[in-house]
């Protein structure tokens, strides 16, 4: 084996351009592993795990350029000229943006800007966040690695100034109708949202336009500003924002459950609103919420309808089924069900989406509490090693635990394919659930990226004669660019049972395992 580095002194290009450069470069003959990335700590230990560790790495700086590589012989030469070749054609896909290198000469090369989007390492992240609060600008920090105590200092100082403070770690966001980071491209209309959840918002979004309505604003929190520490500030700020917009009719609220005593605050504010609103903290039982007179959601789908319902003066009533009749429901678990031996017990969901994974455990755990996950709902169903799969489990693979030196799985599924190819050696597994989000942000063929893998598990079943059955939903619309019938199309030819929400999804994969125990 050989070990090659090249470093370049003061060289930086972004981290997720080097994560694709990364993945490309390994796809070259004889390279065992690669690691193109900025000298930060973080990626040295990573090159350190990779059995990257050469001896040149202790000289290099965060702001220095490095090719790591491990090959069969050396390859050194044609890897640098691979790395050069898609960096160069970066380059010249951004011929004529102009990409200012401060937060100063981006207001002086578009002074009328009053939002900033920022996504940089944590430790950095406060102190430009809070420049540009101080510069009267809203914000909207992708970042995470922000630590509460900052977090709470930057809404602080965003609701004395009027603007609104999106984050840290908010990861979705539609504001005048523009989609900013994972965002899908929604049809205009009278509902808004508040949440403090991503994928979970994108999946009422999109279920919304489905059902013929649209979105007047989303405004994104990030996913801590429910707890006590921030105390909501972010969600009333939202309300707020939403009761004053003549174009919102409806509200809607989508998070985890707030602490206690952040509940009663934010249900106050949305009661004193006067508009519909209709809220999912997923998971909770909903008392609550009745007791403000609201309307509580139990799914994200189910928050939808009700949302729509609303604006289109409908009954209001829980959405809790298939939008499929009945009878063909039935054909398909009793046809899925027979396809599976007596060993084919359990269930693996391998999500993209925090709060879909997170949906998913709960709806299972209604059947069975044997659920296991890196976001349990008990600690007690926490994984000993989150990188292997016991009995039933749904895994958040955009965890923090998952990211570290890699992208999003959103935005690059090679770790979940990788995973997948695992889960389908196992003898045990029945059924393989997964999210498809697609739109802006995400990556251009999430299902392409994925076919490897289910069409590797359709020639173990063609071999061995049994094997697991595949589930999924796209979260995204025909308008997205990933285009939501080109995604399940591509699906349904592979053989996989496409539902049009993740609550369906999931009811299906349960329907399969009560039939099969």
């Amino acid at each position: 084996m050989r070990l090659g580095l090249e470093v370049r002194k003061g060289a930086y290009y972004d981290s997720v351009t080097l994560m694709r450069i990364s993945k490309e470069v390994k796809k070259m003959d004889g390279i065992q592993a690669v690691l193109v990335g900025m000298g930060t700590e973080l990626n040295k230990e990573l090159a350190d795990n990779l059995g990257l560790c050469h001896g040149g790495m202790k000289d290099v700086g965060p702001s220095d350029f490095f090719i790591a590589v491990l090959s069969d012989e050396d390859r050194m030469e044609a890897v640098v000229k691979k790395v050069d070749e898609l960096l160069n054609k970066k380059q010249e896909s951004d011929m004529g943006d102009y990409t200012p290198p401060t937060l100063e000469s981006a207001l002086r090369h578009e002074p009328s800007a009053n939002m900033v989007l920022i996504s940089l390492p944590g430790r950095y992240a406060f102190y430009e966040a809070k420049k540009a609060l101080e510069e009267g600008l809203h914000v909207m920090l992708f970042s995470d690695n922000v630590t509460l105590e900052e977090e709470k200092k930057l809404k602080d100082l965003a609701k004395e100034k009027g603007l609104l403070m999106m984050g840290p770690d908010c990861g979705t966001a539609i504001i005048n109708h523009v989609p900013l980071a994972f965002a899908n491209v929604i049809s205009k209309g009278p509902i808004g949202i508040v949440g403090a959840s991503g994928t979970g918002t994108q999946e009422v979004s999109v279920l919304i336009d489905k059902l013929g309505s649209g979105i007047s604003q989303v405004i994104g929190t990030g996913g801590r500003d429910l707890k006590k520490e921030i105390g909501g500030t972010m969600m009333i700020e939202g309300i707020r924002a939403l009761t004053k917009d003549p174009e919102t009719k409806v509200i809607v609220l989508i998070s985890k459950p707030p602490d206690p005593e952040i509940a009663e605050v934010v249900l106050r504010e949305v009661q004193r609103s006067g508009k519909p609103t209709v809220i999912n903290f997923i998971g909770s039982d909903g008392q609550l919420i009745h007791q403000y007179g609201l309307v509580p959601g139990w799914t994200l789908e189910d928050t939808a309808s009700k949302a729509v319902a609303l604006v289109k003066g409908l009954e209001i009533k829980d959405t809790l089924g298939f939008s499929q009749p009945e009878k063909e429901i039935e054909d398909l678990v009793a046809q899925t069900a027979a396809g599976l031996r007596s060993n084919q017990k359990y269930l693996r969901g391998l999500y993209t989406g925090g709060t879909l994974c997170d949906e998913a455990i709960k709806l299972i755990s209604s059947m069975t509490k044997d659920v296991y996950s890196n976001i349990p709902m008990s600690s007690e169903y926490l994984l000993e090693n989150i990188h292997q799969s016991y009995k039933h489990t749904c895994i958040d693979l955009g965890d923090d635990d998952f990211t570290v030196g890699r992208a999003h799985p959103m935005i690059d599924p090679t770790y979940r394919l990788e995973r997948l190819m695992r889960e389908i050696e196992d003898d045990e597994v029945a059924l393989i659930l997964m999210d498809f989000v697609i739109g802006y942000g995400a990556h251009p063929d999430p299902v392409g990226e994925m076919l490897p893998g289910i069409e590797k598990a359709q020639d173990i079943k063609q071999k061995k004669g049994f094997g697991p059955c595949f589930i999924a939903s796209v979260c995204g619309t025909d308008k997205d660019p990933q285009s939501l019938e080109d995604q399940e199309k591509k699906l349904r030819k592979a053989g996989v049972a496409v539902m049009p929400s993740n609550a369906q999804a999931v009811r299906l994969g349960m329907k399969i395992l009560e039939a099969i125990s």
